[in-house]
């Protein structure tokens, strides 16, 4: 079992940030797209379900979380802190409407808190209040977020991104296509859902996604 100094450190190691959508994923489970990523290299993933039963979630959580510890991988739990600690995950990400950020601290101390951001002020907001990460988003249009018209795009990483003092991912709508836009602004931790939980061959997508990412950090 890692402490919390271990699970801040390896957030900082990763890349590659895949988070799951069982609608999104061309029929396959979300355990079948769990197996690609860990096959393709993944460091870790997010289980994100807005809309099963806690109950589910939280027998969904507990397998990810045997399998995600056979492969060295960090487990994050969307939203719900309860299920997070049930299971034994590494961290939970929050919503600027979940839990705040210094009441889940007192809760899990050996946790890692992410949390999600849509401005500048937010991020530093949710830096001030104990985050370990934020992730900036949503950049492009995305499949995950409905009903909503705005937009970042990838000017918001270079205005946030220089200002936050911890790691910070990005999200929303990114695929292998524009990625070349987000880490020419800056980002060096990429989340997705669909531009992995769509691909025909997830753990091929994953190593490709993970190559390009690796081959513009060693370029600049």
């Amino acid at each position: 079992m890692m402490n919390r100094e271990q699970r801040i450190a390896r957030i900082g190691q990763i890349d590659l940030y895949p988070v799951t959508c069982q609608d999104l994923s061309l029929g396959r489970s979300n355990l079948d797209v769990l197996e690609g990523l860990l096959q393709g290299g993944a460091r870790i993933v997010q289980l994100r379900e807005k809309h099963w039963d806690k109950k589910d979630l939280y027998e969904m959580a507990v397998e990810f979380r045997r399998r995600t510890r056979a492969h060295d991988a960090l487990l994050i739990v969307n939203d719900h802190l309860d299920v997070a600690l049930a299971a034994g995950a590494d961290g939970v990400h929050l919503g600027q409407e979940d839990l705040p950020l210094e009441a889940a601290r007192r809760i899990a101390p050996g946790m890692i808190l992410g949390a999600s951001s849509h401005s500048l002020d937010e991020a530093l907001t949710a830096e001030r209040q104990g985050a370990d990460y934020v992730n900036i988003g949503p950049i492009f249009p995305t499949e995950t977020k409905q009903g909503v018209s705005r937009f970042l795009g990838p000017s918001a990483i270079r205005e946030i991104g220089p200002s936050l003092k911890i790691p910070f991912t990005t999200m929303g709508g990114i695929n292998r296509e524009n990625i070349d836009q987000v880490l020419e602004a800056g980002a060096g931790r990429v989340a997705m859902v669909s531009g992995i939980t769509k691909a025909r061959d997830i753990a091929e997508r994953v190593r490709e996604l993970r190559r390009q990412i690796k081959e513009f950090t060693l370029a600049k």
